[in-house]
């Protein structure tokens, strides 16, 4: 008996932004997979042109409401590339600190708010407010502890404040230290219990062999802030190459730049992490992916959330050991940065290029600016996770949908969807094409 599908799911639901999914069979034949990007382009490179890089970082934060930190740190470290400035290892463990804590607080409302709902069987969060309401209760109260610490380490998770060029405009007192730290012991129990229900839910069965994209170093670190390139294809490249990686390109149906390597598309974000840094989890992170069967090589994209559990696992102990240490090594507080009138807070500008390659929860984040003596920014250029996953997704499509031929067009739908989310897209910030069309020209 011939198949025939025509699934078009208008603005999905449970991800960030406005995307579409497009299926079409006919006769058992796929004619078509695609995601829709419908959303407006956001422009902010040329919103950045002209800006100083010590507002750079203001803006950019405006880039997504969920990985402001990322894009915060993202342009913090391009414009101290372009002018030759190096943080000292206090503002680097801070740095780490403040992308785990955003780790933790998305990766948690991925696996909570987005993907639990379809594993357990409902439409959204809300009808399990009343059938799994303590774990409706853990999720709400391990997102207000992200949030809180956040606060106290940057003065607020959304758009933070402090982190800026040459380090924190505010460091944390020895009593705000114990506060973060009693805060994280506290979820420790939480953390538990969700690797405990994980433990219970059944993801889908697929597997696509692919390459896999993300930061890599040679200091033993899980690499978040700092490193090289790496692909699982045994290529590594230094930062300033970024491009030689992500070589976008550009669709009809999509606002979102394309992305490929070497092969037609490629993955980032927490499965790509795992992939390409397994030994370097910490070891409670580790003991939870093996509990859960979680190891290299993993092809199921449907598994970026397992890993994505996983990460905040080594989160949580990573953010304890960094203030553990800091509060035992005593903050030097002659680092922390007093603006004044000087925007520049005597720190040395010059012309350069520079370049960021950061770990933010969706994967790997390219900032790149060209900066002029006066320390204006030139020219501007961001690659979102998102917009690299976007190509991996429909090529994850193409084969699902034959695989799957024998299911009925609303199980098809709702498999789609979950593929989708799967990936947890950040579908606003990877909106960076206009087309534009000169009537009479």
């Amino acid at each position: 008996m011939s198949k025939n599908y025509d699934i078009k799911v208008e603005y999905l639901t449970r991800v960030e932004g406005h995307g579409n999914i497009v299926v079409n069979v006919r006769d058992n034949k796929l004619e078509k997979a695609e995601l829709h990007i419908v959303e407006a382009p956001r422009l902010f490179e040329g919103m950045l042109r002209g800006r100083s890089i010590f507002e750079a970082q203001h803006i950019t934060s405006r880039i997504c409401g969920i990985c402001s930190c990322g894009h915060t740190l993202a342009s913090i470290q391009a414009a101290e590339d372009a002018i030759g400035f190096t943080p000292s290892k206090q503002t680097i463990e801070l740095r780490k600190l403040l992308l785990h804590y955003e780790t933790l607080d998305s990766h948690l409302l991925h696996i909570y708010l987005l993907v639990a709902p379809d594993l357990l069987g409902v439409k959204s969060f809300v009808p399990l407010i009343s059938t799994h309401n303590k774990v409706v209760r853990r999720a709400l109260r391990m997102k207000k502890t992200c949030n809180d610490v956040c606060d106290i380490l940057v003065g607020r998770h959304v758009h933070p404040i402090s982190a800026i060029i040459g380090g924190f405009t505010k460091l944390p007192s020895v009593g705000e230290i114990t506060d973060q730290l009693t805060f994280l012991y506290d979820m420790r129990a939480d953390m538990d219990a969700t690797v405990e229900l994980a433990a219970t839910l059944k993801f889908p069965q697929f597997e696509r062999e692919m390459e896999f994209v993300g930061l890599v170093s040679d200091d033993g670190e899980y690499p978040f802030l700092m490193g090289d390139i790496g692909s699982t294809d045994n290529f590594r490249y230094p930062k300033n190459e970024y491009k030689k990686v992500t070589n976008e390109f550009i669709v009809p149906h999509s606002s979102a730049k394309f992305a490929k390597h070497k092969r037609e598309s490629y993955m980032v974000g927490a499965l790509a992490r795992l992939n390409l840094n397994y030994d370097k989890l910490h070891p409670k992170a580790k003991a939870v992916a093996e509990a859960i069967g979680l190891k290299p090589m993993c092809y199921n994209p449907f598994l970026n959330t397992a890993a994505q559990l996983v990460e905040c696992v080594h989160a949580l102990e990573e953010s304890i050991r960094i203030l553990k240490e800091l509060r035992d090594r005593g903050v030097n507080y002659s680092e922390q940065i007093v603006v004044g009138l000087n925007e520049t807070n005597n720190i040395e500008v010059k012309a350069g290029e520079g370049y960021a390659a950061v770990e933010v929860p969706r994967g790997i984040l390219f900032h790149h600016y060209e900066v002029d003596d006066k320390g204006k920014i030139v020219n501007a250029n961001c690659i979102i996770p998102t917009n690299q996953n976007v190509n991996n997704i429909e090529h994850d499509m193409k084969k699902l949908v034959p695989e799957q031929m024998e299911k009925s067009e609303e199980q098809m739908t709702l498999l789609m969807e979950m593929l989708v989310r799967a990936y947890d897209p950040c579908i606003s910030c990877s909106a960076h094409f206009l087309d534009v069309k000169y009537i009479n020209r």
